[in-house]
């Protein structure tokens, strides 16, 4: 691989440790957004997740296609230390991302459970399926 090839594959590995570290600066956006109930904060942070995403695939791409040309590994082997900063920030964004996607699915369960409430307040009882008894009924307390 040519100098002006490594450096523009090393530009592309610095690129691709900030693009991950945005992303999960993002789930964290998103989580406290959720955590606030900003509706719009969260759909900003949805859209700006989205093309981070976008760009962090591509790039991936990219440096798969060079490292099949021209060396054996997805990650420069001249900078360890960069290697092990994108190791470490991979590992931040996965623990991110299973905590945020617990957060939704809990959401997700919790908005279900409010419509279910809210429908019940509206007289649509619906009745539950399987062993458990058909009669359920809601407690709020204030």
């Amino acid at each position: 691989m040519s100098v002006n090839g490594l450096q523009d594959r090393n530009g592309k590995v610095e690129e691709y440790l900030q693009l991950l570290r945005l992303l999960a600066s993002e789930l964290e956006c998103a989580m406290r957004a959720i955590a606030r109930n900003s509706l719009p904060e969260f759909e900003e942070s949805v859209r700006r997740q989205e093309t981070l995403s976008t760009r962090v695939t591509d790039l991936a791409g990219e440096l798969k296609v060079t490292s099949q040309r021209g060396t054996s590994n997805l990650l420069p082997h001249t900078n360890d230390a960069l290697t092990q900063q994108i190791r470490v920030a991979s590992a931040t964004l996965q623990a991110l991302n299973r905590q945020y996607g617990s957060l939704l699915q809990h959401s997700s369960r919790s908005v279900a459970l409010m419509v279910s409430l809210f429908e019940s307040f509206k007289g649509n009882l619906q009745e539950g399926t399987g062993s458990r008894s058909k009669y359920q009924t809601w407690s709020c307390q204030v």
